[in-house]
């Protein structure tokens, strides 16, 4: 999927780190809106399409957690990236049960922020267009098909993922050699984060890794308190 003139909504009240990073993304060919806060963000939202909203958290009139979710009830499907000191992990999980798609804690790399925003507009599967939705995914000898939550292997015959299984495996697939994060898995999926859905996931983790130990060149690798990643 081409990210040239992909719009992208920014809602940052600092104008100067505003100004930055909108003139760092029309540089890779994004067609950027700059708003100054929460109130004139939602404005604009509500007055044209946008591909991607990229929201500061602490902002004057309308902070940012509440103009996500006033967004969500607009668009329950539009990307979103909050870009925030908040750094709190209360905050964070606060973000992902909004609907974020990623949160990013300032000072952050431009670079790395530039990777997840193509990363996302690449992720079909997010498309609010269900009959364009990518169900198949190929990988190896493997083919997983996240609508009937059927994973074969090598023209094998297909073994009927659990619900969550499904999930957590095309979470997995979706993220291939890029880091799955913890927190976001347990809030999309399990749509809590305690101690006991953190201990189910490392269980249903187990599960896959059995799933796909056909193929040994596929890893799933712990990364000691950030998430899990699948590696082929």
């Amino acid at each position: 999927m081409s990210t040239s003139r992909k719009k992208i909504l920014i809602v940052e009240d600092d104008l100067n780190f505003g100004s930055i990073l909108s003139d760092f993304l029309r540089l890779h060919s994004f067609n950027v809106t700059l708003s100054k806060n929460g109130v004139d963000g939602l404005k604009k939202f509500k007055s044209q399409s946008f591909d991607l909203c990229i929201l500061d958290v602490m902002m004057p009139f309308k902070d940012g957690f509440t103009l996500a979710k006033e967004i969500r009830n607009i668009n329950d499907s539009v990307p979103m990236i909050f870009l925030t000191a908040k750094s709190q992990k209360d905050d964070v999980i606060k973000g992902f049960k909004i609907g974020a798609d990623d949160y990013i804690i300032k000072p952050f790399d431009s670079d790395i922020l530039l990777l997840k925003i193509k990363s996302l507009f690449k992720r079909d599967f997010r498309s609010n267009s269900v009959k364009n939705k990518k169900t198949e995914y190929k990988f190896s000898k493997f083919i997983f098909d996240s609508k009937l939550r059927q994973l074969s292997f090598n023209k094998e015959n297909p073994v009927t993922l659990s619900p969550k299984e499904s999930d957590l495996l095309e979470l997995l697939i979706v993220n291939m050699n890029d880091l799955t994060p913890r927190e976001e898995a347990l809030i999309k999926i399990w749509k809590d984060d305690n101690y006991f859905t953190s201990r189910s996931m490392d269980v249903y983790i187990t599960k896959i890794r059995k799933y796909l130990s056909k193929d040994p060149s596929i890893r799933i690798d712990n990364i000691h308190g950030k998430g899990f990643k699948l590696t082929l």
